[in-house]
């Protein structure tokens, strides 16, 4: 059990976001299901304080839930099917952006799909609440479908499509169904799928939204380089090799400064993992990395 715990706790570590993404939706609904799961009932009973309502008084005296709402399900299929788009739509992403705008885009297609929900239900003159990531993975997804539309994804029992595909699927069965069952969801979903092509089409045009996140995230940690590995190069003095230098009027030789041997076989595995996966990692790399992380 040690053993299973410690890798979960050394992929979370040196996995990407997307891979920290699914890790907090799992986490908390492993813990949801702990104090709001009504067993007798068989549903998640949220709290107000949580979920997202309709109501834009009350969004506007809980500004936090337009993100909470987003690492909330309402059962284990809708988490399973989130994370599933999440894994491939994120991975994408990352082929051709880097991970602070993952999670710039994830935040802000979030409260973007929110913010159209609660305005959705106001025009429509009702009243609703609503759970779930779908907005913000949408947006993910219609980002790369945006970006790359050519790029083949594999489905089971179909074969491989392009990934404009698969997102035109969606949007379209969205449209389908918004007025018929589950309107919220819908009207989420569309949402983030528009702030997904927006986002890219503002960043074409040299307009990066995710640094909205990363200047907000700043204000509450100054050093977020703290507590990651670092990739230590060696560094030779450029003085000439038959030259010596004066220090305090007594000659020495050029420095040479060199990683210690944790540094380079931290720096080895890393580099392993960056080429084949942390999968390829032998058990004696996992548990090294796992201790070098906790010094």
């Amino acid at each position: 059990m040690g053993t299973f715990w410690d890798d979960l706790k050394l992929q979370f570590k040196m996995g990407d976001v997307t891979t920290k993404l699914i890790f907090w939706n799992i986490g908390v609904f492993l813990l949801s299901l702990v104090f709001f799961y009504q067993f007798k009932f068989g549903y998640f009973a949220y709290p107000d304080w949580l979920l997202l309502s309709s109501d834009a008084g009350h969004v506007l005296t809980h500004p936090w839930t337009l993100i909470s709402y987003a690492f909330l399900h309402a059962s284990f299929f809708h988490l399973l099917f989130n994370m599933i788009i999440l894994n491939f739509s994120g991975r994408m992403f990352l082929t051709f952006f880097t991970q602070k705008q993952l999670v710039g885009l994830y935040i802000l297609g979030a409260v973007f799909a929110a913010a159209a929900f609660v305005a959705g239900y106001a025009i429509l003159g009702s009243r609703s609440s609503m759970v779930g990531a779908s907005g913000a993975i949408m947006a993910v997804l219609m980002a790369t479908a945006t970006y790359s539309p050519q790029m083949p994804i594999r489905l089971m029992l179909i074969g491989n499509i392009k990934v404009w595909h698969f997102a035109a699927f969606i949007v379209i069965l969205d449209l389908m169904f918004i007025l018929v069952e589950n309107t919220g969801g819908h009207i989420a979903h569309l949402a983030g799928a528009f702030f997904g092509f927006l986002f890219i089409r503002l960043l074409q045009n040299g307009t990066d939204l995710s640094k909205i996140v990363t200047w907000f995230v700043g204000l509450f940690s100054p050093n977020p380089s703290r507590g990651q590995f670092k990739k230590v190069h060696r560094n030779y003095s450029r003085q000439h090799p038959n030259r010596s230098r004066f220090e305090n009027g007594r000659a020495s030789a050029p420095k040479i400064v060199t990683k210690d041997k944790t540094q380079q076989q931290i720096d080895e595995i890393l580099d392993k993992i960056s080429r084949s996966g942390y999968d390829s990692l032998t058990k004696e790399e996992k548990d090294f990395l796992f201790r070098a992380g906790k010094q």
